[in-house]
């Protein structure tokens, strides 16, 4: 087929030659260049060379496309060079199938986007290596998987932790300078900030935070994980537990010596302080006790003026306030909240590769919702990336999925019927707010952004959509040392400058992620919109 390929493009070029055409390459891949000589005629590429020569004489920069240097005896690409196919045909179906969104990446190059109001790829902007790239990324995912494959590696036992090792084992292995390429894999999927903005952004796709994850799950089967991971994937058991005592928990983790014992045990900086009083405190007399069986006994009516309250280990625990201020505007919008009973999401789980407990998670919460879902009552979750993971990561549960929906705030507030607002004019001496909205809500959900402002001009509010990039903070990572640099630099290409242009009580945030690292840098913690839109609400009333 490639004798053939070749065969075909030479006789392309000749028709393009006898009807005075030009020839193109596809992503500059370079495969048109050795017909050059032939379209620029010799005398006009000899001089192309000897600008090449001129400032190009290593033939460092895309060497073998366009020309070579005069003086250099290096050959152009040929048709029938090795391609990426040549090395990617030689990974077995099953493999390929398992990490299909590293197998899709077309070369485009989209994520090589330097706009820093761009969502799409922090680690790309803040790094300026390519390996830090969903294209990079990719790239090393399906080298890794081409040499997995030349070593015999079974695909199937593989995949079920058939190759995991004894902890002394991966212990030994971790302690000992092995050469191994999955370490280089494995230091780009690290500086992966997990936001999805690839999953929608790019053109074709590609989801580097779910083969990210399947990575992880297969190299912690011969080496050992750092402490950090467990404490991120456990802290939807961790912090109702440490919620107990939210006082006595946040004197202990949040002195000095506390602190510095995290960040050099498990590399941890920057723990935000549980919610004092916690969200059982404040919701008492706000929000109505989930009673499944009283709810059932609800007419169809009655049902239609409750909503149930999906709750995140994040806003719930460290973050009441917003919670607590949800349960407000629901009475104000004339209906009743009902605040549903922890249940882990899961997410931590899945972005630190623990798959297989991400799975249990996953279906027991699944089973819940779906049981809940029954009611025919609204579920509304407050933290976006949080309701987003139950339409995306658990889709890998199959029909364990079930069907039931989790709503964001803004989708639950755009169902409304116009009735339920008080519409008025903007009043010229009200400062205008600016929306701030989280990366993963806004390349998800493009009308996230549009549907805010639209709610807000409802009640009279002029709203500005401030475009900037990622936030730096990205749920761990921006809390992990090695990372924190970056973190910080993320936040100063986009963030810290919008930020700066408003008043600290005209910004608005609704990622918890976001509040938490404008809190971390610029010391104050914006609102969620929907505390602003409730503050709207009070005043008309």
């Amino acid at each position: 087929q490639e004798k053939l390929m070749h065969q075909i493009s030479d006789e392309v070029v000749a028709l393009v030659a006898k009807y005075g055409g030009l020839m193109w390459g596809e992503h500059g891949k370079g495969f048109r260049s050795e017909y050059g000589p032939a379209f620029f005629g010799e005398s006009l590429f000899a001089e192309l060379r000897r600008i090449k020569g001129a400032f190009d004489p290593g033939n460092k920069m895309n060497p073998g496309k366009i020309c070579t240097p005069i003086d250099s005896d290096d050959e152009l690409v040929k048709v029938s060079d090795p391609k990426r196919a040549t090395l990617d045909r030689t990974i077995p179906v099953a493999f390929k199938e398992t990490f299909k969104p590293a197998m899709d990446c077309n070369g485009n190059g989209l994520c090589f986007n330097y706009d820093t109001t761009s969502p799409m790829c922090p680690s790309s902007k803040i790094t300026r290596d390519r390996r830090h790239s969903p294209k990079g990324r990719a790239g090393l995912i399906r080298e890794w998987l081409r040499l997995l494959a030349n070593q015999g590696v079974d695909h199937q036992a593989l995949m079920n932790g058939q190759y995991k090792t004894s902890w002394l084992t991966r212990w030994q292995n971790t302690r000992a300078d092995i050469e191994d390429f999955s370490h280089e894999v494995l230091e780009a999927m690290n500086g992966c900030l997990a936001c999805k903005s690839c999953s929608s952004q790019c053109p074709v796709k590609v989801d580097v935070p779910e083969f990210r994850a399947r990575f992880l799950n297969v190299y912690y089967q011969r080496y050992l994980r750092p402490l950090k991971h467990h404490l991120v994937a456990n802290v939807e058991s961790l912090t109702p537990l440490m919620a107990k005592l939210p006082k006595v928990s946040n004197a202990l983790m949040n002195n000095g010596l506390a602190k510095s014992l995290l960040e050099k045990v498990a590399g941890y900086v920057d723990a935000p302080p549980l919610s004092v009083p916690t969200l059982t405190e404040r919701s008492a007399e706000v929000m109505q006790t989930f009673d499944l069986a009283e709810l059932e006994q609800l007419d169809a009516e009655q049902r239609e003026n409750h909503v149930l309250i999906v709750q995140d280990p994040f806003t719930s625990y460290y973050d009441a306030e917003v919670v607590t201020d949800f349960g407000h505007l629901i009475r104000a919008l004339g209906k009743t909240p009902v605040l549903l009973p922890f249940k882990p999401n899961g997410k931590t789980l899945h972005v630190t590769g623990f798959l297989d407990k991400f799975a249990r998670t996953a279906t027991d919460t699944a089973a819940f919702l779906n049981q809940v879902a029954g009611l025919n009552i609204p579920m509304v979750g407050v933290d976006a990336p949080l309701v987003l993971c139950y339409r995306d990561e658990y889709k890998a549960l199959g029909a364990a999925r079930g069907d039931f929906v989790v709503q964001t705030v803004h989708e639950w507030l755009a169902t409304l019927p116009d009735s339920t607002w008080q519409s008025g004019d903007a009043t010229s001496d009200a400062p205008v707010m600016a929306l701030f909205a989280h990366c993963t809500e806004k390349t998800a959900l493009p009308k996230t952004e549009q549907i805010w402002q639209d709610l807000f001009a409802r009640v009279g509010q002029k709203t500005d959509i401030v475009k900037v990039g990622c936030c730096g903070m990205a749920g761990n990572y921006g809390h992990e040392a090695v990372n924190k640099a970056n973190s910080l630099g993320i936040y100063e290409m986009s963030w810290q400058q919008a930020v700066a242009r408003y008043q600290p009580q005209q910004i608005m945030a609704s990622g918890y992620s976001c509040r938490s690292q404008v809190n971390r840098i610029d010391e104050f913690k914006p609102k969620h919109p929907l505390q602003v839109l409730l503050q709207c609400l009070t005043k008309r009333t």
